[in-house]
């Protein structure tokens, strides 16, 4: 079994760790977000879940021009959000429950309300102020063009003009002004910002956007052209590291100085890069002398076929493997669509399109989509590696994909000329009751609307349910924790087509078919199914068993 104690090093390895979004868990003050007192009021809903730590998603000052990701102050907490102070009691009374505390931390850019942005603005083009962020010259004869053809993740170009003619690179929202990493006081910040929170207690950092913070700023800029743009795409068709500000080989000097600090608290602070990039390049930014850690969102990303998703667990699990990491596994977080519902798309729908229907083209079988969700998380959580739950996911949350667009929070939905709706549907806060203005979320609304059917998927009505979703991850998880031994898997050699079938030891064998008809269930003692067996030897569609 894993020791997950307090003072163990590797206790990441093998974890589960729950995504907190604060604004969407819970509300103590009325006023519609979630607080940082909401969270603590609630991590005995944690710890009852079986999770070993909880990473917060942005809670620092923000105009909420990315749901957070747009920091004003990289050491701070948002007044709406509490204080400093509430910070600490919720580090304490997580460490107390024996929680570790994962934070986001956001070096790419910062807010555009940053007093260093504010001072750039104030200052003369080629200033010192300037040179902490990207700021150029513009092209044609007064300078009218963007210096590059470089363009936003969010859609549009990545340079904004400023009132003196100069133009400043945005790789996200346009209130997200980019970090020139090659400026040494921007290093120096961010080392600070690390201790900061480490000194606090924080046991680790996921790091935001990681793949961008090194940029090729050597004169003239160079255009993308037809490489493509915003990162994952526009990597395959470049030599690896060589992207003018995507996944650079300079980004990793970064990281082996960041683990210097790291390295220096007893437990060493984990890591986990956020970098879309190709499965060979993560693991550079999982190397133990770096962050140690990093998604994999080829999972994520996978259909829900048994061949694409045996290639995809095989070149994960190895590609950790060689960076000496664990392997991480995520189906839902805070930019897609949830899993419950994702997984119900047929081949070759595109999430956006399907988000701009309403939900509607096609329908989803909600029903069919909570049995996938299930299914899907049972094969998750019995693989090797670290698992990272998103808030709401264990109540079985759908996607709420019919939200009025008048309610639209996400710049995406503005920057794209209204094309693409955005992420507010993963964002909609939890329901804790059946009842209450917001469900339980907080005394009043809720900063998104939920809609009439959270009732049913409420923590009240689920909790000590027989068979509800989040008394499946309640003993899914302890279970885990028992059943936890070595980081290596076998696949069972004879398996049907469309059945994944693997071991993790001699006490732990697990079984999904995805296939469309009940396929042989293989010997042995049924621990936990996804859902419940028909009793005729056979194991359901959509169904994943763990075995002894």
């Amino acid at each position: 079994m894993a020791d997950l104690s307090s003072r163990n090093p590797d206790w990441w390895r093998q974890a589960v760790i729950y995504q907190v979004y604060p604004r969407s868990f819970a509300d103590t003050d009325g006023d519609g977000l979630g607080d940082l007192k909401g969270i603590a009021q609630r991590l005995n809903h944690l710890a009852a879940l079986g999770v070993d730590a909880l990473w917060l998603s942005p809670f620092y000052p923000s105009e909420l021009a990315d749901g957070g990701y747009d920091v004003a102050d990289h050491r701070d907490v948002d007044p709406r959000l509490g204080t400093l102070d509430d910070f600490d009691a919720l580090v304490a009374e997580a460490h107390r429950l024996g929680l570790k505390v994962v934070v986001d931390v956001v070096p790419n850019h910062t807010s555009h309300l940053h007093p260093w942005f504010q001072e750039a603005l104030r200052a003369a083009p080629g200033s010192p102020a300037r040179d902490r962020y990207v700021f150029r010259p513009g092209r044609g004869a007064h300078g009218e063009l963007p210096p590059t053809d470089w363009q936003s993740v969010f859609g549009g170009s990545a340079w904004r003009r400023t009132a003196d003619g100069e133009w400043y690179l945005h790789l996200f929202a346009p209130e997200q002004p980019d970090l020139n990493w090659d400026n040494e006081e921007v290093r120096a910040d961010f080392r600070t910002t690390l201790r900061f929170w480490s000194d606090r207690g924080v046991d680790g950092f996921r790091v935001d956007v990681a793949h961008g913070l090194a940029k090729d700023l050597t004169e003239p800029l160079r255009d993308v052209g037809g490489i493509g743009a915003t990162g994952e795409d526009a990597l395959p068709r470049v030599p690896a590291g060589s992207h003018p500000y995507w996944d650079r080989d300079e980004v990793h000097e970064i990281y082996r100085d960041w683990r210097k600090i790291f390295d220096a608290y007893t437990p060493p602070r984990t890591a986990v890069a956020e970098a879309w990039v190709p499965g060979a390049r993560r693991a550079l930014y999982a190397r133990p002398d770096e962050l140690g850690q990093a998604f994999n969102f080829e999972y994520l990303e996978a259909g829900w076929d048994a061949g694409e998703l045996r290639q995809v667990i095989t070149d994960s699990l190895a590609t950790a493997r060689a960076a000496g990491a664990s392997a991480t596994w995520v189906l839902s977080n805070h930019d897609v669509v949830r899993h419950a519902s994702r997984l119900m798309l047929p081949p070759g729908t595109d999430p956006g399109a399907w988000l701009l229907s309403g939900g509607t083209a096609p329908a989803v079988d909600q029903q069919a989509g909570l049995r996938r969700a299930r299914a899907a998380t049972l094969l998750m959580l019995a693989l090797p590696g670290s698992a990272y739950l998103y808030q709401g996911e264990e109540l079985g949350l759908p996607e709420v994909a019919d939200l009025p667009t008048e309610v639209l929070q996400d710049p995406i939905w503005e920057q794209t000329g209204h094309v693409r709706k955005g992420r507010d549907g993963c964002r909609v806060p939890l329901p804790w009751t059946t009842t209450g203005p917001s469900y339980g979320f907080g005394p009043g609304g809720a900063w998104l609307p939920q809609p009439p059917s959270f009732a049913s998927y409420a923590v009240e009505a689920q909790d000590g349910a027989e068979g509800s979703a989040l008394e499946l991850y309640r003993t899914a998880l302890r279970l885990r924790r028992k059943l936890l031994d070595g980081e290596r898997l076998t696949w069972t050699p004879d398996a049907p087509a469309g059945v994944l079938d693997f071991t993790r030891s001699a006490a732990w064998r697990c079984v999904t078919n995805l296939t469309g008809a009940p396929v042989p269930l293989p010997a042995g003692e049924t621990l936990l199914t996804s859902t419940p067996l028909s009793g005729t030897g056979t194991l359901p569609p959509d169904t994943t068993v763990w075995l002894a």
